[in-house]
């Protein structure tokens, strides 16, 4: 017979045993290969970030965030000598606009003409302006009704733009739905420099030049009855829905977007940028980058800024990185140290076995392999089981521990730089949005796929294999010291 035949045959001599080490070993096996899926997805998420969003940095109007601040608008010369600087591989030039459903704004204009006519003054901050921020960026009107339902928030925005007379009467101003963020954009990429995600339909085209298309928000699309193909219209402009897009967010999908040249003809504001995205060459020279360029630009003219809270995600996600690659290693010593005892245990319990066999001139070698091959069987069955286990369990296993060790610093940080003041938010968002109408930073954050892909599964399996032989061949080598004189002496 030959020595695999043996082994093999080895292997199912107690049918029982075998079952309970093959269960024991696929649990070890199984929270490996979960582990090492687990630590492939966070590897590869923490690069992709690095790749997309830690090398871009933003620049605003110095004074200026989104609608809010003052200070004087940047212009298509800057953008110039913002991509004059070393290192910047793309700079991509944003115009942001606020749109109010036009019923609603002939509304308020009638509502105003009352107060006049009363002789009431209008003192509500805000007022016709289209929201926060006062005239600081352009408001034009639109065909298309708001996603977003005003709420507590909206409501408590609103009663602050009724208007108080100078004879003490107050007009209160009709109630509105929230405006609608538009942004163009002279490149298809979204605030972080990666390429739009488009669900339905087709892109823009050509950004750098005037079009009569655009995309819409999901849910601002659905609550405006428009599909690909359907028109609206802003400023009495008809515009044709070209693509869909879901940003994550409610915030982000109740936004469309346009190319640059058609926002700032709308706005009638040509060569003004609402802020910049400037994407680095390499994430080591974003500092260098940073500094050149605020100092190109002057420190009274822009804000560079850097998604600095982005990174301290990151950084989390690297610690959830390590510790997965920990609990695979530990994993693995322990379905080595099963494979051990239970070679050794063998090994003990077939010593008669193993002085016969030397007795009638099987070498040690020969013996040895036949043991380290009946270990590599009961591996190939654990591993099998293990990797069906790896496979479910490891996308719950990877969420977990994403959750518990970056749900608070990434929620949050991702939170301020996509949305709040000095953070890499999509330029145009209102203060404390979520960052533009593809959501920012933390969408990517939350988007951690972990696949059981062949690739890492074989590697996994490999190892184990690798360490099961390591583990085979210590008790493999006992059979040496048994002497068959000694073991047919006792019998």
């Amino acid at each position: 017979m030959s020595v695999l035949a043996r082994s093999i045959g080895n292997a199912f001599r107690n049918k029982v045993r075998t079952a309970a080490v093959v269960a024991v070993l696929a649990v070890a096996i199984g929270l490996a290969l979960a582990m090492l899926v687990a630590n492939q997805a966070v590897g590869a998420k923490v690069q992709e970030l690095n790749d997309s969003v830690g090398t871009v940095l933003t620049v605003n109007p110095a004074g200026g965030q989104g609608f809010e601040g003052g200070g004087e608008p940047l212009t298509a010369g800057q953008a110039a000598t913002a991509a004059a600087v070393p290192n910047v591989s793309s700079v991509v030039g944003t115009s942001s606009l606020r749109l109010r459903n036009a019923t609603e704004a002939a509304a308020q204009v009638a509502a105003q003409a009352a107060a006049q006519a009363s002789g009431s003054t209008q003192t509500g901050p805000g007022a016709g302006q289209g929201g926060p921020g006062g005239a600081s960026a352009a408001t034009l009107t639109t065909s298309l009704t708001a996603a977003i339902d005003a709420g507590t928030l909206g409501g408590r925005n609103q009663a602050a733009n009724g208007a108080t007379g100078t004879n003490g009467t107050t007009t209160t101003q009709p109630a509105r739905s929230l405006p609608i963020t538009a942004t163009g954009t002279g490149d298809g990429v979204d605030s972080t420099g990666k390429a739009l995600t488009i669900t339905e339909g087709a892109g823009l085209g050509d950004y750098t030049v005037e079009s009569a298309n655009a995309l819409l928000g999901t849910t601002l699309a659905a609550k405006n009855n428009l599909t690909v193909g359907s028109t609206f219209t802003i400023n009495d402009r008809t515009f044709t829905v070209a693509g869909l897009f879901d940003a994550g967010t409610a915030f982000g999908n109740n936004s469309l977007y346009m190319t640059l040249p058609t926002a700032q003809s709308l706005a009638e504001l040509p060569g003004e940028l609402s802020s910049m995205i400037v994407t680095v060459n390499s994430l080591d020279n974003v500092e260098s980058t940073k500094t050149a360029l605020q100092s190109a630009l002057g420190t009274d003219k822009a804000d560079v800024t850097q998604g600095q809270n982005l990174q301290s995600a990151v950084s989390s996600l690297g610690s959830v990185k390590n510790i997965s690659f920990i609990a695979f290693v530990a994993a693995l010593g322990t379905a080595g140290l099963i494979i051990l005892l239970i070679m050794v245990m063998l090994v003990r319990e077939r010593r008669r076995e193993i002085g016969v066999l030397k007795a009638i001139g099987a070498p040690n070698r020969t013996i040895g392999l036949q043991f380290v091959l009946e270990a590599l069987v009961l591996v190939a069955l654990g591993s099998a089981v293990g990797a069906a286990v790896a496979s479910f369990a490891s996308g719950g296993i990877a969420s977990a521990l994403i959750s518990s060790n970056t749900s608070t610093t990434a929620a949050g940080a991702a939170g301020r730089a996509a949305g709040g003041p000095g953070g890499a938010g999509f330029p145009g968002g209102f203060q404390g949005g979520q960052g533009g109408p593809f959501g920012g930073a933390s969408q990517l954050l939350t988007s951690v796929t972990a696949s059981a892909s062949p690739g890492v599964i074989a590697a996994g399996i490999a190892a184990v294999f690798g360490v099961a032989i390591i583990g085979a061949l210590v008790p493999a080598l006992l059979t040496a010291r048994i002497r068959p004189i000694e073991v047919l002496r006792g019998e």
